[in-house]
């Protein structure tokens, strides 16, 4: 089952689960897009095992990481 998921400070948050069939999809949709409007990242598992930051919640994603910028200079 495909999970959206932000790292924190207590390892990771699971914000969404949903189906192939649709089913929890606006909720994580709903959520993602909450996350990247207070500055965190996206970075969605394709099913070949790639990885690529996104603005939108592709429905193949396995696994939707969010994370916040890494500070430094």
């Amino acid at each position: 089952m495909p999970r959206l998921i932000r790292l924190d400070p207590t390892g990771h948050t699971e914000l969404a689960e949903w189906t192939a069939e649709g089913a929890g999809v606006e909720r994580a949709r709903a959520a993602l897009i909450e996350e990247l409007e207070h500055g965190y990242f996206a970075v969605a598992t394709g099913p070949d095992g790639t990885a690529e930051q996104i603005r939108e919640l592709p429905s193949d994603a396995e696994l939707v990481v969010l994370r916040r910028p890494i500070a430094g200079g």
